[in-house]
């Protein structure tokens, strides 16, 4: 028996209009279904979706690569990465964040975080972003096309690596080297983009943080709470199992729906607000706290300039952000 949609999708990609959904949802209906995109569920709540099941080696695998220490070691490069690359906006007056700045970062940070070859960071840049643009387009004979340009790297790396290995504490696992790299490169920009608009419109909150540049790391924990790139993943169950007064059969696709997790009012007290210093867990924010520190170090005001463009699911926020920037340096 088929069952009953609950919802349907929000057609509108922008994130306002869909954490009202994921409001409406987690108040009446924290278990729901609905027939779109070939059907599957949706979890709102934050004690349902913070405990997904792990992917224990392939978490293994990357969490080697992430210590506190390793990370402490490549902040240096990565600022370093941050600061040349966003030289160039500011020398150009502004540009799009994500674009110009996000992807161009992201994929030094994978070169830096994997041990690449520098010379392979333009191509994975490049790469990357035809294939995102390409799914994003749902244009399968071109993602594929893409895909296989991003196996070949992973290939090449995982056969190097082969014949010379490395430090495993250095060297992340090959069966997750491919989707690392798309993940690496598909969140950063829409984080970034993400944050810069929101401190365009708080300008008290970006003078905040270039004056008190320790607050950073609370700022960019609670940013990444307010603006999870992902709406959700889809885990899928093994055998039947009951959540909500709700059954749900082995195989349904169930969504972890993160973001609106993340704003739940039974965790966040004033959930859509953003208040420094929320007791969260800290996470691997390396890469993005330098980011952000590069950014407001290096001008003295960030202006939304342009349309948003937004991503489609399972993404969420800003794929375009188009600045003005004005250098620290300027009158």
């Amino acid at each position: 028996m088929a069952t009953l949609s609950d919802f349907t999708l929000v057609k509108d990609d922008n994130p306002l209009d869909v954490h009202a959904q994921f409001d409406d949802l987690r108040s009446r209906c924290p278990m729901a279904f609905t027939s779109d995109n070939g059907g599957f569920w949706m979890l709102s709540k934050y004690e349902d979706v913070k405990r997904p099941p792990a992917h224990t080696p392939y978490r293994t695998a990357l969490d080697r690569t992430l210590k506190p220490a390793r990370i402490l070691k490549l902040e240096s490069v990565l600022t370093e990465h941050a600061t040349r690359e966003f030289a160039n906006m500011v020398k150009a007056g502004g540009g799009d964040m994500c674009g110009d700045f996000g992807a161009s970062y992201a994929a030094w940070v994978e070169v830096s975080w994997l041990n690449l070859a520098d010379d392979t960071a333009p191509e994975l840049a490049r790469t990357a972003t035809a294939w995102i643009n390409a799914w994003r387009q749902q244009n399968g004979a071109e993602t594929t096309i893409q895909s296989e340009k991003l196996y070949t790297i992973a290939r090449q790396l995982f056969t190097q690596r082969r014949a010379n290995p490395m430090d495993p504490e250095q060297d992340p696992c090959s069966a997750t080297l491919r989707q690392s790299l798309v993940v690496g490169m598909v969140a950063p920009p829409i984080i970034i983009g993400s944050i810069c608009n929101h401190l365009s419109g708080d300008k008290e909150l970006q003078q905040k943080l270039r004056q008190e540049p320790s607050l950073v790391d609370a700022a960019v924990e609670e940013f990444l709470r307010l603006y999870v790139p992902y709406r959700g993943f889809c885990r899928t169950p093994k055998e039947n199992f009951e959540l909500h007064g709700r059954v749900i059969e082995a195989n349904q696709p169930i969504s972890m729906t993160y973001a609106a997790a993340n704003r739940d009012p039974e965790v966040f007290e004033d959930p859509h607000k953003f208040i420094l210093n929320r007791p969260n867990a800290t996470s691997h924010l390396g890469a993005l706290r330098v980011a952000l520190r590069v950014i407001l170090r290096d001008s003295a005001d960030i202006e939304v300039s342009g349309s948003l463009s937004y991503a489609k699911m399972p993404e969420m926020g800003i794929t375009k952000c188009p600045v003005i920037i004005k250098g620290a340096g300027d009158n």
